[in-house]
């Protein structure tokens, strides 16, 4: 696994612990010679993480928009910057840099970023490791939703393994690196739910 690409809020959040773990999570990158593929921003826990990267002598990719670039929230001094025109873009790119996914806290962007991802590795459109940074429980009603959803129906159970998640940077990278791609049967599940409609 050569690059991760980590998906984050501009800000800092409430609780302390969590630019605490964006520090740490740069530390881990860096140590374990993994490059960093981000928003670009030099704001907020985008900008902790990205500092923490470079302070630990590691790689950093940031991708960023020109209107995004204009309010002068980019991590300027980045080696490798890269400016596009639309968040489709830069989207995109990131999600073709990089070998594996992680959200840390994050707000509306993040789960827009995270959500994508992980709907193409449901659509096995990648094969890639998609894993939540669950700091001080940040994201445990978000996985009781994911539940839910699969409950109810509207998501494969077997699209449950696709996600990671553990409380501390080096469990989520363990575990993005020992992860085995499942691709489920999107037809053949719908098909069942059919067949138990119909009945």
């Amino acid at each position: 696994m050569k690059r991760i690409c980590v998906f984050c809020g501009s800000s800092p959040g409430s609780d302390p612990e969590y630019v605490e773990m964006a520090k740490k999570l740069g530390m881990e990158l860096a140590q374990n010679n993994i490059e960093l593929v981000y928003g670009g921003g030099n704001v907020g826990m985008m900008g902790v993480l990205a500092n923490s990267v470079v302070e630990n002598k590691g790689d950093v990719i940031g991708v960023i928009t020109n209107k995004l670039l204009k309010m002068e929230v980019a991590f300027t001094e980045l080696s490798d910057l890269r400016v596009v025109d639309t968040m489709h873009e830069r989207k995109a790119i990131m999600a073709d840099l990089a070998d594996g996914f992680i959200a840390m806290p994050g707000g509306f962007g993040t789960m827009d970023e995270m959500f994508e991802v992980l709907t193409w590795s449901q659509l096995n459109i990648h094969q890639k490791p998609c894993g939540f940074l669950n700091v001080n429980g940040y994201y445990d009603k978000l996985v009781d939703f994911i539940d839910h959803m699969i409950s109810e129906n509207f998501v494969n159970p077997d699209c449950r393994g696709i996600l990671q998640i553990a409380s501390n940077p080096a469990q989520l990278l363990e575990k993005l690196k020992n992860y085995e791609h499942i691709a489920p049967d999107k037809g053949e599940w719908a098909k069942e739910l059919k067949a138990v409609s119909i009945n």
